[in-house]
């Protein structure tokens, strides 16, 4: 049993690779709901002037200071629910420095996380032992994966604003991607 778990979560993860590549490359999933920066050498030159560490930083910002009281913080907390109500807020990923880009150590790093996630869900699937049946198997997965996608898509839609389209996307993206986990391992682990 072991041995059709772990070729089942292995195969699962060069799947799911495999159809990560085909949703961003040839269907586009990865792009829905970005948009480029307008004027961005403007908005470029402003960011590096203004950042020097790299980091995820929310606007508007709280500016509390150390140690912040409880009173301060409520009251940070209600200038911050203002601006946000009124004016522009979001939340921004920088490297100032540069790093980004499409690598060879982030594509390593993508293979790595499928091949995980799939053997995780190929080692639920083997404990589940309940299952029988091909399709049950194969809904099993599909259902843990879009649990997992909904966890966090939605809240990042909720939370940060995260585009509709965007999430749906992503959210699409990855049901599928376990649906074809599925279909693998629900093949190999009974």
């Amino acid at each position: 049993m072991t041995k059709r778990v772990i070729i089942g979560g292995l195969l699962g993860g060069i799947m799911l690779f495999i159809w990560g590549s085909l949703a961003h490359i040839v269907l586009g999933l990865g792009n829905v709901g970005l948009k480029d920066l307008p004027n961005d050498p403007s908005v470029l030159t402003v960011l590096s002037s203004s950042i020097s560490e790299p980091g995820m930083y929310f606007f508007p910002g709280l500016n509390l200071p150390a140690n912040p009281t409880s009173e301060q913080r409520t009251a940070a907390m209600k200038d911050e629910d203002a601006k946000a109500t009124t004016g522009p807020n979001g939340l921004l990923i920088i490297h100032p420095h540069g790093g980004g880009g499409f690598t060879g150590t982030r594509l390593l790093n993508e293979f790595l996380l499928n091949v995980v996630q799939a053997m995780l869900l190929a080692v639920l699937l083997a404990w589940a032992a309940p299952i029988s049946g091909y399709l049950p198997r194969v809904a099993f997965v599909t259902v843990a994966g879009f649990f997992a996608a909904l966890a966090t898509n939605i809240q990042y839609w909720n939370w940060y604003g995260f585009p509709a389209d965007y999430t749906l996307a992503y959210i699409t993206n990855e049901t599928v991607g376990f649906l074809v986990v599925g279909l693998v391992a629900g093949a190999l682990v009974k």
